[in-house]
């Protein structure tokens, strides 16, 4: 599944992003609305990781979908 997928979607996967990265809050998450570049900046302030292992987080979050739904 690409990301423009999950970013269309966003209402739907906000539950699932909830679930993977619990600290973020549901108005964190509605603020992110689907975009990548926020949601890897709120999982890096939330969690101490660096970019890199935010971005690395979302993409074995996004590959989850593409494993599922394959």
């Amino acid at each position: 599944m690409n990301w423009d997928q999950i970013e269309g979607k966003w209402e739907q996967f906000k539950g699932s992003a909830r679930e993977r990265w619990g600290e973020l809050t549901d108005d964190e998450l509605a603020e992110a609305r689907g975009n990548r570049e926020q949601l890897a900046g709120l999982i890096q302030e939330k969690y101490g990781k660096t970019r890199e292992e935010a971005k690395e987080e979302i993409d074995e979050w996004q590959n989850s979908f593409s494993d599922n739904h394959a």
